[in-house]
């Protein structure tokens, strides 16, 4: 069985961090600002930009004693200040080990427990069946297709939203 636990970023996990991250598969299915190569000074300067949130709402995730990915929280404002945007990926070698599904478990038990929120939002691309899958298994609906909404690899994608209403 696979411990998977959420914890602050540390400086230490630099090297294992940009192990994971410098991955095209992974940056295929995550907006532009991961950089692509992913260099342990990324992770560095990752890790220094999370560790000053306040809240911190970026986490690790450790599988089993080992980085296996990143999972966090963007905090909206104005109008849309109870609701919450979360992200995540998990290394290649660990995908289909149901690592994302329980960091995503754990992340909205954060968020409702934590956090003064209503909406969690996710934002999927069409081509990301594995990622929609973990967010359903975690309670989360399809609210919307956008289409043609996101610009990666100079494409147009669909941009899928899922939501997990709090209250």
């Amino acid at each position: 069985m696979n411990k998977v636990v959420l914890r602050p970023w540390q400086k230490q996990d630099a090297q294992e961090l940009a192990a994971v991250a410098n991955n095209r598969n992974i940056w295929n299915n995550v907006r532009d600002a991961l950089p692509n190569p992913y260099t342990v000074m990324d992770a560095l300067q990752w890790i220094s930009h999370v560790n000053n949130q306040n809240p911190v709402v970026n986490f690790a995730i450790v599988c089993n004693g080992l980085v296996t990915g990143s999972i966090g929280c963007t905090l909206r404002d104005d109008i849309a200040r109870k609701c919450i945007e979360i992200g995540y990926f998990v290394g290649e070698t660990y995908w289909g080990k149901g690592i994302a599904s329980e960091a995503v478990k754990q992340l909205t038990e954060f968020i409702a427990t934590r956090l003064d929120i209503v909406r969690i939002e996710a934002h999927v691309f069409a081509s990301n069946k594995a990622s929609m899958k973990v967010l359903q298994k975690n309670g989360f609906y399809l609210e919307a297709i956008c289409r043609k909404a996101a610009y990666k690899n100079n494409e147009l994608l669909d941009d899928y939203i899922w939501v997990k209403l709090l209250s």
